[in-house]
């Protein structure tokens, strides 16, 4: 488990690119690899990825399966690309932002970058149907960051965008100010609003399934689109 709250970023020093499988070497920031042992758990960009060899000091290999290169961005990695990274959290430890799982639920794309003063604002373009479970003032993870959502909005597809606002410290210790419109990031959904919103819908499809047909010949008659967003 991760808490969301990036602890530095390293810089891809070596990829050994094989059918189906790429290992990348990656240098840690000073400190960051201290005690740290072969099998151990790291976010990377949000990716939970396992040590697989230490060959020096600030270095660690990694081995990245074909299945994970097929959903994340890590298959486009070059030398020298940089990538947001966590240690495994420990028992005890404060969790400052949420729990992570380091598992991607899907990838989304940045659709508009903003600079007001003093602050960097970001909207993400989110594909259906994974913006059922995003919320204002709710849990994000990007690219394995803890975040807040400040606005977010749904279309009738399922699809829609959110916005999160970015402090000059959370530039500082991560990749997002690197990050230009239409750049891929990954995201992973905050699990118990997952839940809550997927166990509220499987009661209603319960109760109200046999009636659906209903309502929607009422709506249709009363000029009603029964798959128009919910009022914001």
């Amino acid at each position: 488990m991760f808490t969301g709250i990036v602890q530095g970023v390293a810089h891809v020093e070596g990829i050994d690119a094989r059918e189906g499988l790429h290992t990348l070497r990656l240098r840690f920031p000073p400190g960051f690899d201290e005690e740290l042992a072969i099998g151990a758990s790291v976010s990377c960009d949000g990716v939970c990825l396992t040590v697989t060899e230490r060959p020096a000091p600030g270095l660690a290999s990694f081995d990245v399966m074909a299945q994970t290169l097929r959903l994340t961005t890590l298959g486009g990695l070059q030398p020298g690309s940089g990538l947001n990274v966590e240690r495994a959290a420990r028992e005890g430890v404060e969790i400052g932002g949420h729990p992570l799982s380091g598992h991607v639920d899907v990838s989304a794309r940045i659709a508009d970058i903003r600079r007001p003063d003093n602050n960097h604002v970001i909207r993400f373009a989110l594909p259906a149907p994974w913006m059922r479970y995003v919320f204002a003032k709710g849990y994000i993870g990007v690219n394995g960051c803890s975040l807040t959502v400040a606005e977010a909005q749904r279309e009738r597809d399922g699809s829609g965008w959110f916005e999160v606002w970015l402090i000059p410290e959370t530039l500082r210790m991560t990749t997002f100010g690197d990050k230009g419109v239409c750049d891929a990031v990954h995201i992973e959904i905050e699990r118990s609003t997952q839940v809550m919103v997927d166990t509220v819908r499987d009661a209603l499809d319960e109760r109200l399934g046999p009636l659906l047909p209903v309502l929607e010949a009422i709506a249709r008659e009363r000029g009603i689109e029964l798959t128009s967003p919910l009022p914001r």
